[in-house]
């Protein structure tokens, strides 16, 4: 018979914030008054009423020389020509697929804007619209970058390059966009032996790491062998991990995820969330990362 472990309540010391987040930042509640100053421009989450700035969401004021603007502590993916996303195919329409991305509408993804299986470049055909439930179908996981942006806010992708396309086996992890590190790259090859997708939509895809690049099926064949146990024991904590740095607002980048992970190992994966080992690994990864930044 499984242990069941029961939790009473109990008072618990408040973390430091000035300890977690290396500083002070500047909070605001809709309708607080962030400057009487006119010199400064309006950004977005803000207006202006009787010659003051007024913070319109709740958030972290940023201010770029003389703009200012409020950037949403919880908000939907507002999407940005270039950035990674992980998102799941909704709907096949007529010479494109319907992409759920956690922004306000759904993405789409043409069939003009994809790479053919093999990396074959042509012009698609009548034939190739017939195919494209071949290609991808309802609930299937893809990894594509942003082309553009409609005048609607809708976002349009494209998986022109092989690293993007489908997603086999592996766990998806949803957290706040305002929480994922924009980088270079947000394709991770991590030491522990799993990798990471971090989306800027706020979608984290954690799978094993392949032995070898499949470049042949232009990314849509989905390898289904089992996963071995040691591969999913890393991929269960890696993702405990990722959970642990959210519940305490760390942003997710590979060096931050990668410190959390080393400094889960003495514990078992199904006690890294319980508060106060979440508590004690966020600290320490923490101040490996400013110890780093330092």
């Amino acid at each position: 018979m499984a242990a069941v472990t029961m939790r009473l309540p109990a008072a618990r010391a408040p973390l430091d914030s000035s300890a977690l987040r290396g500083g002070e930042k500047h909070l605001v509640a809709p309708g607080d008054t962030i400057t009487t100053d006119t010199g400064y421009m309006r950004g977005h989450g803000t207006y202006v009423e009787d010659d003051k700035l007024i913070a319109s969401v709740a958030g972290v004021v940023e201010r770029v020389n003389k703009l200012v603007c409020v950037r949403a502590l919880k908000a939907r993916y507002n999407g940005e020509i270039g950035d990674i996303v992980v998102g799941r195919i909704t709907e096949v329409q007529q010479k494109r697929w319907k992409v759920e991305t956690n922004s306000r509408l759904d993405s789409v993804l043409l069939l003009s804007s994809i790479n053919l299986p093999g990396g074959e470049l042509r012009r698609k055909s009548a034939e190739d619209e017939l195919a494209m439930r071949d290609y991808l179908q309802e609930g299937d996981l893809i990894s594509a970058e942003v082309q553009s942006i409609f005048s609607d806010g809708a976002v349009s992708l494209h998986t022109r390059s092989l690293k993007y396309g489908k997603l086999a086996q592996g766990v998806l992890v949803q957290v706040s966009p305002s929480l994922v590190k924009r980088q270079k790259t947000h394709f991770h090859d991590l030491p522990c032996g799993a990798s990471v997708i971090l989306g800027n939509n706020g979608f984290i895809w954690i799978y094993p790491t392949p032995e070898q690049k499949d470049d042949e099926a232009g990314g849509y064949t989905a390898n289904l062998e089992p996963v071995p146990l040691s591969d999913r024991e890393v991929i269960s904590r890696l993702r405990n991990c990722i959970m642990a740095l959210v519940t305490h607002k760390i942003m997710l980048f590979d060096t931050s995820i990668l410190y959390c992970y080393e400094a889960s190992l003495p514990h078992q994966i199904k006690d890294i969330l319980k508060p106060e080992v979440t508590e004690e690994i966020v600290l320490e990864a923490r101040q490996r990362l400013l110890d780093s930044e330092g």
